[in-house]
């Protein structure tokens, strides 16, 4: 039994060694130099071989997709809170999430480092906007779906509207809050590293840009790789969550 698990779970990474397979046939076919487009094998090599040289900048923009994930997801949350206490705050909340999420993130970042100044923290504030949307509606969409013989149920019985919203609302808006959290995690990794790419001094993103202007391929090619796998990471880490939190409101 526990061979078959082990074998199940070798196949479902034939995608990978898939993808891997067609990026070595496509740079052979085409004669690529290793400026152009090096093997994967000597990314993988650099990789596996250079840990120490990727560390601290992936820590670095795991910590700053994180942190943003999460304020982002409560920030969006509070202001779907908001709106469901007090209807009339929509028409202040709403209209500005919906400009903010029209604007490309990147149209929206050089503006971000403007107000905000060309800082690390200004990553982070990219990764939040971009987090924050998602989490916004479809909070609202969860709190408005509670049915309404339960909301009136909790009128009858004299409940306020605080009340109302943390028995009521809030249970059948976790299930699309996680969902959020899935849809946004690997958003925010790439939200921070484009940021980190045009105005950030540290992270995959710098990292990225760095080795492009030292001609240093295999380095740049590695950290697209790193930010992918990061990525992948924090969806499947996303998806665990959810997995084991949302049955218990369904």
């Amino acid at each position: 039994m526990i061979r078959r698990s082990r074998l199940a779970g070798l196949l479902h990474l034939w995608p990978i060694v898939a993808l891997v397979l067609l990026w070595d046939v496509w740079v052979l076919a085409n004669g690529y130099t290793s400026i152009v487009a090096p093997r994967p094998w000597s990314v993988i090599n650099d990789v596996v071989g250079n840990p120490d040289a990727y560390a601290i900048d992936f820590l670095w923009t795991l910590a700053i997709s994180v942190g943003g994930l999460l304020l982002g997801m409560l920030l969006g949350t509070i202001a779907a809170v908001l709106i469901s206490l007090w209807a009339p705050m929509s028409a202040v909340l709403t209209p500005a999430a919906l400009i903010v999420r029209s604007v490309p993130v990147t149209v929206m970042i050089p503006i971000i480092a403007r107000v905000f100044g060309y800082e690390v923290y200004t990553v982070l504030v990219v990764t939040v906007i971009t987090s924050f949307f998602p989490a916004f509606v479809l909070g609202l969409s969860g709190m408005a779906s509670a049915p309404a013989s339960s909301r009136d149920l909790f009128v009858v019985f004299g409940s306020s509207r605080p009340a109302s919203l943390w028995r009521l609302r809030l249970p059948y808006a976790v299930p699309n809050l996680l969902l959020a959290l899935r849809i946004t995690a690997p958003l925010a990794v790439l939200s921070a590293m484009l940021a980190e790419f045009l105005i950030g001094q540290q992270g995959l993103g710098y990292l990225f840009i760095v080795a492009r202007s030292y001609m240093e391929i295999d380095r740049a090619w590695g950290t697209a790789l790193v930010a992918t796998m990061l990525s992948v990471f924090a969806f499947l880490a996303a998806r665990f969550v959810e997995r084991r939190i949302s049955p218990r409101f369904t």
